[in-house]
């Protein structure tokens, strides 16, 4: 855990994207109403879970005040209400709730990363910025390549990040590359590679995305050997 502990600290000082670095500040500082009273985190969020995770989930980048305030990835915003909900109900996570970082939720044989740490302006981050922070993820995927069977994409920005990660992390990726799809699978060097719709409110609320949808991919990624 000392490897994976040390990477997650140098991630919350990272400063590389000056946009980024401004945007989540300024967040921090002037907050938001209903959050006045809190103390934001206001740092680069680093990934969440378990140094032995067999499976991974990445998703975009943390929310202005949801990860971005609590300091821990999808915690304290709807869509991690949607994640953690599904998470709980296929036993990969200790309780259905993510609100704060110390109300004592722990993941179980799953980790949470983004390939942004840093919460963008309108949720969108810059393909620079995504190939700014790349490293990252790069180091992360190496430190769990042990025990690692299989990683979950959260929509198509993730998508697009991860795979150059994963070459870069040592994996053979096919080509041309796989396009991004909900339910895509693909088998990568003893890793199962699974797509999944984002959990944003937008793909939540439209029903793109149902509990159930969700709760099935995160059940097949788990059950991987």
């Amino acid at each position: 855990m000392d490897a994976l502990d040390d990477l997650d600290r140098r991630i919350a000082g990272c400063r590389a994207c000056p946009r980024l670095v401004e945007w989540r500040e300024e967040v921090a500082r002037t907050k938001r109403a209903a959050f006045a009273d809190q103390t934001y985190w206001g740092r680069p969020v680093p990934g969440f879970g378990p140094a032995d995770a067999r499976m991974l989930i990445v998703g975009l980048a943390p929310a202005a005040h949801g990860g971005n305030r609590t300091g821990r990835m999808f915690t304290g915003d709807r869509s991690g209400d949607v994640l953690y909900q599904a998470l709980h109900d296929v036993g990969l996570a200790s309780q259905p709730t993510a609100v704060s970082i110390d109300d004592g939720l722990a993941l179980h044989g799953v980790r949470i990363t983004s390939p942004v740490h840093c919460a963008p302006p309108a949720n969108k981050p810059t393909p620079g910025e995504r190939d700014t922070c790349r490293p990252w993820l790069v180091q992360e995927l190496r430190l769990l390549r042990p025990t690692l069977r299989s990683v979950v994409v959260l929509g198509a920005f993730g998508w697009q990040a991860t795979l150059p990660a994963l070459m870069a992390a040592g994996w053979d990726v096919p080509r041309p590359r796989p396009a991004f799809g909900h339910g895509v699978r693909i088998p990568l060097d003893g890793i199962e590679l699974f797509g999944c719709f984002h959990v944003s409110q937008r793909n939540t609320f439209t029903g793109r995305l149902t509990p159930r949808m969700l709760r099935d991919v995160l059940r097949t990624a788990a059950a991987v050997d």
